[in-house]
């Protein structure tokens, strides 16, 4: 891209925050983006990758209070391609952008603008990775790793502690993370041992990427590890105990970070996601962060009131008071009986009462019942829907 499209680019619209957004609104706006858009979400989708990149660059200058206050001041400076005056100055007008980014005037005299805006984006993008930038080798965060793990029902309301077996690529062991068969790797001559190599896009501008021939490591070996082949990083499985917080829900997605593939010389661990898949359970059910469950009743209680006792997971029964005349699919409340909150409150248990109609009667049974159809034979729980139906 040319000088002059970069400056017009705005980061604040890519991460779609205002442009005084404090640090802490950008990050939340980056990471809510680059979850939506990660190609490992969105596999085979270009623009989506496109869009994570678009995201990614816009975190890495407004994400450093440095780079974000050079950035600022250099936009400070345009207004559609034209320069802007300082107060009292009439209009704008046009100019060679590559003038302003040369960074000295004719004759060698420096500009208005002591050494040009090239040097503030030089330090921008980590322009300089020539030779005499140093041959400093840069850390490498760890890459991000996804697993799965299935719970009981149970273990889902009250958390649990589970071991989860990983693969991930890791420092070579055999070549100690160096690619070389001796651990003797030199610097890679193209990027200086940065990893990075400077693109060039005119006017005194330009942006860095991994270095091709060393693949962003910084290092060449004189003589490829044979496990690695040269690489530095290779297959390892590790078993680790991982805690699973109370009230986790089927299909949520943890984060913890540092837990996934370890960093190259220093650079931090990258982040475990895991899955949860929780099983179900042949009482109770779960609505956010109620339990549910259906408890059967007699006639004769949903008739004339009762107590009843119902289940709770995990704990003592709890007493519920029947009311008379309940009836068939009422919902009622035990508080605090539910699964656990994130603030470490439960949710309540939600008892659904159904009717249970007996299959069989006995004899005294069956006579109680003719005595009530006969004691009730004037009532006809219909005859409002009759009305009902011829008026419609």
């Amino acid at each position: 891209m040319s000088t002059k499209d970069f400056v017009e680019k705005d980061y604040y619209k890519v991460l779609g925050v205002p442009k005084d957004a404090t640090e802490a609104e950008i990050k939340k706006a980056y990471r809510k983006l680059a979850r939506e858009f990660h190609p490992d979400a969105n596999k085979g989708d270009a623009s989506a990758e496109a869009r994570f990149k678009e995201i990614s660059e816009a975190n890495d200058i407004l994400g450093d209070a440095k780079k974000r206050k050079e950035y600022d001041e250099a936009r400070a400076l345009f207004g559609n391609g034209g320069f802007r005056p300082g107060p009292g100055g009439g209009g704008s007008f046009n100019f060679d952008l590559g003038d302003l980014f040369g960074g000295t005037q004719q004759g060698g005299q420096a500009g208005g603008f002591g050494g040009g805006l090239g040097d503030v984006f030089g330090g921008l993008f980590n322009r300089g990775a020539g030779p005499g930038a140093g041959t400093r080798t840069q850390p490498r965060r760890g890459q991000d790793i996804e697993s799965e793990v299935t719970l009981s029902f149970t273990e889902a309301v009250d958390g649990a502690t589970v071991p989860l077996r990983m693969s991930s690529q890791a420092p070579c062991k055999a070549c100690s993370g160096t690619g070389d068969k001796n651990g003797t790797p030199r610097v890679c001559p193209t990027c200086v041992g940065t990893g990075q190599v400077s693109r060039g896009s005119g006017g005194g501008f330009s942006l860095t990427d991994p270095c091709a021939d060393c693949k962003g490591r910084g290092l060449l070996a004189e003589t490829p590890c044979e496990v690695c082949k040269g690489s530095g990083r290779a297959r390892s499985s590790r078993t680790m105990q991982v805690r699973i917080p109370a009230g986790v829900s089927d299909g949520q997605r943890i984060r913890l970070r540092g837990k996934g593939a370890p960093g190259e010389r220093g650079g931090p661990g990258g982040d475990l996601y895991v899955v949860v898949h929780v099983g179900t359970h042949p009482v109770f059910g779960r609505k956010d962060d109620n339990l549910t469950v259906t408890v059967p009743v007699t006639f004769a209680e949903a008739a004339l009131g009762a107590d009843i006792k119902v289940p709770t997971l995990n704990g003592p029964s709890v007493t519920l008071k029947l009311p008379p005349g309940t009836p068939n699919g009422r919902t009622m409340r035990a508080r605090g009986k539910g699964a656990v909150r994130k603030d470490g409150t439960r949710g309540d248990l939600l008892v659904t009462v159904e009717v249970a109609v007996p299959t069989e009667l006995s004899d005294k049974a069956r006579e109680a019942l003719e005595m009530y159809r006969e004691a009730t034979e004037s009532q006809d729980p219909r005859s409002a829907l009759f009305e009902s139906a011829k008026g419609a």
